[in-house]
């Protein structure tokens, strides 16, 4: 008997990320269909790779944020439009309005601080490492950085409930 794991044939960890991305689309269609309303103190930090294939952006933000980015679903934001691979929605930022599309397999990242609740996903796009990010100062985002989990949610021992996923091999 050897103690080495042995490889898989079966891809859990594409299966694993595939069903906890499709948490975000559960959660983000239920507040599509109320409207667009969250519940309670209820907001969301949504950080995505700026590059992967079928974000859409303005130029500037992806110029300010040529790796990753988080967005804040809180207070501002409208035409929300859930979809089976993705997500759709206008934010302002600096006034501007601009409007966002984001596949699921963009997302690194989903908080919902007024729960301590949070997602951390592999990116699934070759040479997409997690980088650090800022949040942007889209219109609705005050005092972000002082709710915490903006941009750096692990896997902590205060009973918080992130979830962090890496499949690492033994070796």
């Amino acid at each position: 008997m050897s103690d080495e794991t042995p490889d898989s044939l079966i891809p859990y960890d594409a299966i694993v990320q595939e069903a906890l991305r499709a948490v975000v689309g559960r959660v983000l269609g239920e507040i599509e269909d109320s409207g667009g309303e969250l519940p309670g103190n209820h907001h969301f930090y949504i950080t995505f790779k700026t590059h992967a294939p079928g974000v859409s952006v303005p130029k500037s933000l992806r110029e300010r944020f040529p790796d990753e980015m988080t967005i804040v679903l809180q207070n501002k934001f409208w035409n929300l439009n859930v979809r089976e691979d993705g997500f759709g929605v206008g934010l302002s930022f600096n006034q501007i309005p601009a409007e966002l599309e984001i596949p699921y397999a963009a997302i690194t990242q989903f908080v919902d601080p007024a729960v301590d609740f949070g997602l951390q996903f592999q990116a699934t796009v070759a040479d997409m490492a997690p980088a650090s990010t800022e949040v942007p100062e889209n219109d609705g985002a005050e005092g972000a950085a002082e709710q915490g989990a903006v941009a750096s949610v692990k896997e902590s021992d205060d009973g918080s409930n992130v979830v962090t996923v890496d499949f690492g091999r033994k070796k």
